[in-house]
């Protein structure tokens, strides 16, 4: 069992955060050439849409998520009974 203080979990929300910014990011993107409205001085590849904001939402609402599920995986002592040669010796609870 670990225990995770303020910072230490904020770091890990961090990290989180970010890896999670980068598997929503591609969601619905359409380009501006395969809509067909180009603009000026812009890459036909670009976004017609990139609706940022509501994938900064989704990314922050599934990263709670998944911090969740990590933060009970170290504290709870579910990994305590994995035996693997690189795994670090987990103390498990009694």
């Amino acid at each position: 069992m670990i225990k995770i203080g303020f910072i230490f979990g904020m770091a890990i929300y961090g990290i989180i955060w970010f890896l999670t910014l980068f598997m929503v990011l591609p969601w619905g993107v359409v380009s501006q050439a395969e809509r067909g409205e180009v603009q000026p001085g812009s890459s036909e590849s670009a976004p017609a849409r990139p609706l940022i904001l509501q994938k900064l939402a989704i990314t922050t609402g599934l990263s709670a998520l998944f911090y969740l599920l990590v933060y009970w995986l170290l504290t709870s002592g579910a990994l305590s009974n994995i035996d693997l040669p690189f795994f670090p010796d987990i103390p498990s609870r009694s």
